[in-house]
């Protein structure tokens, strides 16, 4: 009887989270989520994606102060997610103008092509060289644009690093 008391006394229940994020962003999960009271029980490749990872981490149900954890494990979680939309848009407007002007090439192109063909030749000069551009151009304004965007980015994600690392600090202040 008096072993069976001490065992409950022992027992610990666990509460489980399945985090997927991108490779980039895995050690700031897997160092931030400890601090939170969670403990990294292992990660795997997920199937949503080539680079995603999927963490799975496990914490105390009991856990003292698990409301102000919660809160600030929410503030952590939006934080990390401000940095994952900020690393997404270092190319994605680079991505849209360069492949506007490639489409725009291609229908150049095109009318200069059909123009050929209705023996319209000096109309299809005039519509080919730009339409040659806009196949050639949108490489360099692809990376001159992500380039630009990337200093502007580097910039923003240190001030969100500085603020996971604050939130961090304050839910590990709360930890047993």
């Amino acid at each position: 009887m008096n072993e069976t008391v001490r065992n409950s006394e022992n027992f610990v229940g666990y509460e489980y989270k399945d985090v997927t994020t991108t490779g980039e962003m895995e050690g700031v999960y897997a160092d931030g989520y400890p601090n939170f009271g969670w403990q990294l029980d292992g990660s795997a490749r997920s199937a949503l994606g080539f680079f995603a990872v999927t963490l799975k981490f496990k914490r105390d149900r009991k856990i003292r102060n698990k409301a102000e954890l919660s809160r600030l494990q929410r503030q952590f979680e939006n934080l990390a997610g401000e940095i994952e939309n900020l690393e997404k848009s270092k190319t994605s407007g680079a991505f849209i103008a360069s492949m506007t002007i490639g489409l725009a090439g291609t229908a150049l192109l095109g009318g200069a092509t059909f123009s050929y063909l209705g023996g319209m030749i000096p109309l299809m000069i005039i519509l080919a060289a730009p339409g040659f551009a806009g196949w050639i151009l949108p490489y360099f304004i692809f990376k001159k644009m992500s380039a630009k965007r990337e200093i502007v980015v580097s910039e923003l994600s240190e001030k969100q690093y500085d603020a996971i690392y604050e939130v961090c600090e304050k839910a590990h202040a709360f930890l047993p």
